[in-house]
């Protein structure tokens, strides 16, 4: 029985927004929690111990690049897995890199303790060893929060982010009234983070399972090291660049302004936490549908918005009673203008976060260096532009807004350029291999279907026995094909996956549903966004009149011949990622149309090569996109400098 993409994708939007809702419930009182801890500390120590304990645990936030990379790396393995013996296999291997992570971090701060406290101004380098012991714990839970987000279990995470800003809230306030001050506030959030850590402690498999693959690790943790170095970066460059240029109160004030972005960014990261263990888990349902992504992009625009609207219309006198009489900014720009400037400019960044974290629960997303690359821009910005306040908000927003177009426009293009892989999935049966054929078996019989092409023309007398009968046992003669292969499709060939595997598959009527043509020249024309062999043949079985008269001439002439027994073609080439999934005709797209509008079927005739990789899906041959399209063009520069025709010279110099 098939399943229904459309109820799929229901089922889906449904999960995430009750995951959503779930961790929402949790993140609003967790930063309930959290705002009443900023406002208590702004209180108790005023603008300059704020701004001390602010930069401090700035230098937290910016370490958890490395805690988030963790947990969403488990978070990702784990919901790939079925079974808990898979799952607690995922978990326990990033649970010691954890901790190994953790413990060198916090060392490396110990050593350059002095160094640290010197450039942000801070009274003391002991809150930096103070520091140093809640990162050995923070980096681990991360690995734990990720279990926990992978296994679907919401509400044990939104219950771990409100003990840990309860703990926050209760011991800062407890040691600032034993009159330890900033120490005090920074102690708090070390001991708030162990035992955040020793609060959640997964459920052991009774069995030893085998860690995960070492490769697979490294190339996640990389994509998520490289993509949370980039967020912390963009969310905390501001506050350190401004305790470092700013005097010790105006950076407190900036501190309580920058607050509201640490608001909104964590009702943004809820709704994040909950879309990605589930796109991973699920496949294809979610990634093809775009009203999934488009559910959590009108959640983060419709929270963070109504926030922005409803900060610039509070009246400033309440954040003077909140925070104490010094939080107050006379002027055109008060804290109200500030505070929603700030919120636009958070709202703008968790849109591009949003993009770039729905990439990478499917695949490897390069979009993660392009925010790495916009984090140092923002840095460069902020050194070159920091005259006010205002200014440094100003500079953040209008590159923030241009990395939402860099981010967004390759995904809204590719949804654009491939429209045929968003169409709904069938349940598609697995090809049957017939056998495993050589690469130089593959290039022969391309050649033999399109050696009459003029640029074959002055080696057709020499080379004529080579193609016409091969023997793929003669290594020099493999050379001489491939090298007059290339003469005309190098760049064709050079653009599919290396170690590309190749079989030849016995391809029934109930297979057709999979092949498609690729989306090219008339092809497109006919296609009318759907590149399905089947619909194609359908369209033109109903429009013949009205399509191409050489096109449709072609079709009936290879008809004709196949209907002839005694007539021999060339094999239909297919590339694709899997014998189960789509196969795209790299060669005989005329071929099998006609096959399939002879009467009657001539498909038995057909010869099928198909060529299978698990990256055939970066060929733009497979999948048409802006990526693709470049990895495309950087291969036709890289290879520009070949020459075929002197290899085939060479190839034929040494046979004679």
């Amino acid at each position: 029985m098939f399943n229904c993409p459309a109820r799929n994708s229901k089922v889906l939007r449904a999960r995430i927004l009750s995951a959503s809702f779930v961790l929402l419930s949790g993140a609003g009182l967790a930063t309930s929690i959290n705002l009443a801890y900023n406002i208590a500390v702004a209180r108790y120590l005023g603008p300059d111990g704020f701004g001390n304990a602010t930069a401090v645990y700035t230098l937290l936030t910016l370490i958890s690049a490395i805690t988030l990379s963790f947990q969403i790396i488990s978070a990702k393995v784990v919901a790939q897995q079925s079974s808990i013996e898979g799952k607690y296999a995922g978990y326990i291997g990033l649970h010691r890199g954890a901790w190994g992570c953790g413990v060198f971090v916090a060392i490396l701060l110990i050593l350059f303790k002095k160094t640290i406290a010197d450039y942000l101004n801070l009274p003391t380098p002991v809150l930096v060893v103070l520091l140093a012991i809640g990162v050995a714990f923070y980096v681990p839970l991360g690995s734990r929060r990720g279990y926990l987000q992978g296994a679907y279990g919401f509400r044990r995470l939104a219950i771990n982010l409100i003990i840990e800003g309860a703990i926050r809230l209760g011991g800062s306030i407890l040691l600032i009234q034993l009159g330890l001050g900033v120490r005090g506030v920074i102690a708090a959030n070390s001991v708030a983070v162990a035992v955040s850590y020793f609060s959640i402690v997964p459920k052991v498999s009774a069995l030893v399972p085998d860690s995960i693959q070492l490769y697979y690790a490294i190339r996640e943790t990389a994509q998520a090291m490289v993509f949370f170095f980039g967020q912390v970066i963009i969310n905390n460059c501001d506050i350190v660049l401004v305790k470092h240029f700013f005097l010790s109160e105006t950076a407190g004030l900036y501190a309580a302004i920058a607050m509201v972005g640490r608001v909104i960014f964590s009702f943004s990261s809820a709704i994040v936490n909950s879309m990605f263990p589930l796109v991973a888990g699920t496949g294809k349902d979610a990634r093809r549908n775009i009203s999934v992504i488009a559910t959590s992009l009108l959640l983060v625009l419709s929270i963070g918005f109504s926030l922005a609207i409803g900060l610039r219309f509070t009246p400033p006198w309440i954040w003077t009673e909140l925070f104490g009489n010094k939080f107050s900014m006379a002027g055109k720009y008060g804290l109200s203008y500030m505070l929603a400037l700030y919120a636009i400019t958070t709202v703008v960044y968790s849109l591009s976060a949003v993009i770039i974290t729905y990439e990478m629960s499917y695949k490897i997303s390069s979009t993660s260096w392009i925010q790495l690359v916009f984090s140092v821009i923002v840095i460069v910005g902020i050194l070159r532009f920091h005259s006010s306040l205002r200014q440094v908000i100003l500079v953040q927003l209008w590159l923030l807004s241009l990395l939402l177009i860099f981010v967004a426009l390759p995904f809204v293009v590719n949804l654009i350029f491939a429209s045929d892989d968003m169409q709904e999935d069938e349940a598609f049966q697995s090809m049957k291999v017939i056998r495993r054929v050589l690469e130089c078996e593959v290039i022969a019989e391309f050649l033999k279907s399109d050696f009459e092409n003029p640029k074959f023309k002055d080696y057709r007398e020499v080379l004529r026995d080579v193609v016409a009968n091969p023997n793929f046992e003669d290594f020099a003669e493999n050379e001489k094909r491939r090298a007059l292969f290339f003469i005309r499709h190098l760049a064709l060939w050079n653009e599919l996956p290396p170690k590309t595997e190749w079989y030849e598959m016995e391809v029934m009527e109930r297979n057709l549903g999979q092949i498609r043509v690729f989306p090219r020249a008339q092809w497109r024309k006919i296609a009318r966004g759907n590149f399905s062999i089947t619909q194609i043949v359908e369209y033109i079985q109903k429009n013949k009149s009205s399509i191409n008269y050489r096109f449709i001439s072609k079709i009936d002439e290879i008809r004709n011949q196949l209907l002839l027994d005694h007539t021999t073609f060339g094999s239909v080439v297919l590339i694709g990622v899997s014998e189960r999934e789509s196969l795209t005709i790299l060669d005989g797209n005329h071929r099998l149309v006609a096959a399939m509008l002879a009467y009657p079927n001539r498909m038995h005739r057909l010869r099928f090569l198909c060529g299978l990789s698990p990256k055939m899906s970066e060929c733009c041959w497979y999948k048409t996109n802006i990526i693709t399209l470049f990895r495309y063009g950087k291969n036709i520069l890289r290879n520009s400098v070949r020459n075929p025709k002197s290899e085939l010279a060479r190839c034929l110099e040494v046979a004679e």
